[in-house]
């Protein structure tokens, strides 16, 4: 594989691109030949719109191909990541707890293109319900992972690391596909 593949890391509401999931999630992805990993920081603003906005601006500024690009996020960043991949299908979107069937964002149910895809929640989330998720994923055909944690997956950012690496190597092995 000769062409760079860029993922974009987009944090939750209260946090930050130095987060320990998005820290974790970006040094696991820079263990990967050719992967360039970019945590955007969205603490400038709590706007939905404005996030979104963000995201197209780094894929812009990177010469991100959609094709060729990895969102994953947590929260807010993860409604961030599925709405990016409603507009551009997108090689992988990986989601932790996202911010979807939330009513006060622009587009509560995107319709999520990305060529691979896989959701992470938690059973005991306060803050984004897991059911109205699950029933995302299942009229989507999406993958969900639903662990005994709280929202912010505090409790298992190691199996979550697992897993994105894993989600990684499935993305990058298609891209090597003929």
């Amino acid at each position: 594989m000769t062409d760079t593949i860029h993922v974009f890391l987009s944090h939750g509401l209260e946090s930050g691109p130095g987060s320990t999931k998005i820290q974790a999630m970006k040094a696991e992805a820079e263990t990967f030949p050719n992967v360039q990993a970019h945590a955007i920081d969205h603490r400038s603003t709590k706007d939905p719109a404005t996030r979104l906005s963000q995201m197209r601006e780094a894929m812009a500024r990177c010469g991100a191909s959609p094709a060729h690009s990895i969102l994953a996020g947590s929260s807010m960043g993860g409604w961030v990541c599925a709405q990016t991949s409603s507009e551009a299908p997108v090689l992988g979107c990986f989601i932790l707890a996202p911010a979807l069937a939330m009513a006060r964002y622009p587009q509560s149910s995107p319709v999520i293109q990305a060529r691979h895809c896989q959701i992470i929640h938690g059973w005991d989330d306060d803050v984004v319900p897991v059911a109205p998720v699950l029933n995302l994923a299942r009229e989507q055909g999406l993958p969900i992972l639903v662990l005994p944690d709280g929202h912010r997956l505090e409790n298992s950012v190691g199996r979550v690391v697992s897993e994105f690496h894993l989600f990684l190597k499935t993305c990058l092995s298609d891209m090597n596909r003929p």
